[in-house]
């Protein structure tokens, strides 16, 4: 097939692509906004449907010979977003050929040549990576055309924020819901015997996933228009209410699990840095808890700037959770008790704060290890800039997440000259010459099954992280897990 089929059919997807470029470049020439929100003009209409045809045609030579449409689509007027999921591919993009609904796209993605042309056809909500307030901007400009009364084409939107392998629905992000409007949920299926469909940020690449789909003689795709769902007030006033209870719906209709986890939790555990995070980590349930705090992930590097320069003031210095309020500027609530509670190792009412900033960090950059063990070491270091085993210990039992672990092996082959302490010069020394140091000696003890500890890896084929969220309703009422108990 890659001597055959694969370059007839890459031949012809480029020239349709290449065929619709210039309807799409006259049809968008001269458009302002009032001219977009007036019904499409008679010559727009048949340039509409020639670039669905086109785009059709380009698929079909792709090897989607039908596409399985089920359910009805919703007017403008019945639902302003659709949102889509799961987002698994780049052929996510049929749906939006088939209706040319407008979506949210990086700013930078109008000037790729040809491609930029027919994205700005279906005058998109641009989002731009160099403006701080671009978050803001789209949500606000969402909200204005979804509350247009069918003026703007419809949105759509895959509110997972990441390509998945389907094996589940992970959270929903709350744009598509700030507004309040009912949305109508339409799910995507790709029921092929081998998937050559997905592609994740761990797995197969982008063009080795474009030749092994142009290379199958058959694919095979469903989309499903569910029925609109009118939000009710108490979810008009709380979007990840709504975002949730959509989120249950559509996966219902696909036949799978949820989960509380995100894309940032799953970079997290699937980080490449030295200290890969074991699988019974509480890191994550801590990186949970920052989010519903409040911490925003764009500010999350300043902030915890800020918390390390407070925390080297403060010592050794243990605080209770009035004073860790006080320390993070936040209000007591449930989540930051919850929060307070994975480091209350002994349950005395106090915790060592320095632990909160090495867990933050990790979170904030989880394939730098050295980074966040180079500011543990500023942290716990004695005047003379050194640190003990036991200071060690307290580190990467922290960074990993873990209730105990045993350093003597490390800090041995660190502290040549056996002085009983070493200073972090000393460990990035070892670390360079050593870049594999914790398979070599700690997760070898750590994670074998003496220790009772779990091998087993985190991923699972092909991409997302494998499902973390409860078996039970019960198991939702747990108490959280202490990092040490």
């Amino acid at each position: 097939m890659t001597l055959t089929l694969f370059p007839i059919r890459l031949f012809f997807a480029a020239f349709m692509m290449l065929l619709a470029w210039p309807f799409a470049f006259i049809a968008s020439m001269g458009s302002d906004e009032q001219e977009l929100e007036k019904p499409l003009s008679w010559w727009r209409k048949i340039v509409d449907i020639l670039l669905k045809a086109i785009m059709r045609m380009m698929w079909l030579a792709g090897g989607f010979h039908w596409i399985n449409v089920k359910g009805r689509r919703a007017l403008p007027a019945e639902a302003a977003i659709l949102t889509v999921a799961p987002h698994s591919s780049y052929f996510d993009a049929i749906p939006v050929t088939m209706t040319f609904a407008s979506i949210v796209m990086k700013a930078e993605s109008k000037d790729i040549p040809v491609w930029g042309t027919l994205i700005k056809y279906i005058r998109p909500v641009f989002v731009s990576r160099s403006d701080q307030d671009s978050r803001r901007k789209t949500v606000e400009e969402i909200k204005r055309r979804a509350q247009s009364d069918g003026k703007w084409p419809q949105i759509m939107i895959f509110p997972e924020g990441t390509c998945t392998n389907r094996s589940c629905l992970i959270t929903f992000k709350p744009g598509a819901f700030i507004p309040g409007v009912p949305v109508q949920p339409v799910v995507l299926r790709y029921p092929n015997k081998l998937d050559t469909i997905t592609w994740t940020w761990q797995g197969p690449g982008a063009f080795e996933i474009l030749w092994l789909t142009l290379c199958q003689f058959h694919n095979s795709v469903e989309i499903e228009f569910l029925p609109v769902y009118i939000p009710s007030e108490e979810e008009r006033k709380n979007p990840v209410l709504y975002a949730n209870n959509v989120r249950r719906v559509m996966a219902e209709a696909l036949g799978v699990p949820v989960t509380d986890y995100t894309f940032e939790d799953c970079q997290l555990a699937l980080a490449e840095g030295q200290l890969r995070l074991p699988s019974d980590t509480c890191l994550l349930e801590f990186a949970k808890l920052v989010r519903s705090l409040g911490l925003k992930p764009e500010t999350l590097e300043d902030d915890l700037d800020k918390y390390a320069a407070s925390a080297m003031k403060m010592k050794k210095e243990k605080v209770d959770l009035k004073e860790f309020s006080a320390y993070l500027e936040f209000p007591v609530s449930q989540t930051l008790e919850s929060m307070f509670a994975l480091f209350d190792e002994n349950e005395d009412g106090v915790i060592d704060i320095r632990e909160f900033v090495v867990a933050l960090s990790v979170v904030c950059k989880p394939s730098k290890t050295l980074e966040t063990i180079q500011l543990a070491f500023q942290l716990y270091q004695s005047e003379g800039g050194t640190v003990t085993e036991e200071d060690l210990a307290h580190i990467l039992k922290t960074a990993m997440g873990v209730s105990q672990i045993d350093v003597t092996h490390l800090f041995r082959a660190v502290d040549e000259e056996e002085k009983g302490k070493i200073t972090y010069d000393d460990f990035y020394t070892f670390a360079v010459l050593h870049p594999h140091f914790a398979e070599e000696y700690l997760y070898a003890d750590q994670m074998g099954a003496e220790s009772g500890l779990k091998t087993s890896s985190l991923s699972a084929p092909n991409g997302i992280c494998t499902d973390f969220s409860p078996d039970s309703a019960g198991d939702r009422r747990r108490p959280l897990q202490k990092k040490l108990n």
